[in-house]
């Protein structure tokens, strides 16, 4: 990807097919460079310290939580060296054994499952009698590279205790910031994107996967009626999106005051964030769970 954002890996506008576990393949070739080359940019550390707040506002002190999409462990190893009891989920087998080896001294886990697999996940834990979660999340948009979200849904419902938050950060499905970036950089194609509705071609690092820019009805349509919409925060309304990068690195003292603004509009501007954070709220468990199919 040379100096291209990760954002602009999603909907590149690119014909082609997707094959099983696509999204996974694509992350696994890119896993070992990946805290290297987006680690160290600002708009991303930005967004990242954002949601953290808020994983920490809200799960109950050293609760047992599961992370799904963890990538590299980053947010994984932040909540665990808190006192967190973490289990993390992904999809990409090499970014599980570069999260394991953070989380281990952290006496954390990494586990490869992927998100539609949340179902299977919850039958193997209860099976084995192990305590549900405190607690769920995922960040910077794991989500967007599921189309089907009934598993996800049915096996977070599952796995979780009532009452229990599922913080979940997807994509915003109107950032003008990055309407904006797009077309100061000349890539009107990428500006209005994320208008799109359904499976959106996209590639990384030379390998193909879909992604979908969920809106809001549908997610909480899909998570109804185990999960409760409380809230949604805006991730990234004034901090700029990756596609800024690295210019906006190189501005600090800028990037600090969009930073202060990006709290202030949080919540009545939400939509407008490069990222959403949807606050679910698992409801009582005595709803029926229909078979997987």
């Amino acid at each position: 990807m040379g100096n291209a954002s990760l954002a602009q890996a999603f909907g590149a506008g690119v014909k082609m097919t997707f094959s099983a576990g696509s999204a996974a393949l694509a992350f696994d070739a890119i896993a070992e460079q990946f805290d290297s080359r987006f680690g160290g940019w600002a708009s991303v550390a930005a967004q990242r310290r954002a949601v953290r707040a808020e994983l920490l506002r809200v799960f109950p002190a050293g609760g047992r939580i599961l992370e799904i999409g963890g990538g590299t462990g980053l947010d994984a190893a932040f909540l665990a060296a808190r006192g967190f009891e973490i289990l993390l989920t992904d999809a990409s087998p090499v970014m599980v054994a570069l999260a394991q080896a953070k989380l281990a001294p952290l006496g954390a886990l990494a586990k490869v499952a992927a998100a539609e697999e949340m179902d299977d996940l919850a039958t193997q834990r209860l099976s084995s009698s192990e305590v549900e979660f405190d607690g769920a999340f995922s960040n910077f948009a794991a989500l967007n590279c599921v189309t089907d979200f009934g598993p996800v849904a049915r096996g977070l419902a599952r796995l979780l205790k009532p009452g229990a938050p599922a913080m979940l950060v997807f994509f915003g499905t109107f950032c003008p910031g990055e309407t904006v970036t797009e077309i100061l950089r000349g890539r009107p194609h990428f500006a209005l994107r994320r208008f799109r509705r359904g499976a959106i071609p996209a590639r990384l690092s030379g390998r193909e996967f879909p992604v979908v820019y969920h809106r809001c009805s549908d997610l909480r349509r899909a998570f109804a009626p185990w999960f409760l919409l409380e809230r949604r925060i805006g991730i990234g309304i004034t901090v700029p999106p990756s596609a800024a990068e690295p210019w906006i690195t190189r501005h600090p003292r800028l990037l600090a005051a969009m930073e202060t603004f990006d709290h202030l509009l949080s919540c009545p501007m939400a939509i407008l964030g490069d990222h959403v954070l949807y606050q679910f709220r698992r409801t009582s468990d005595s709803f029926a769970f229909p078979a997987s199919k």
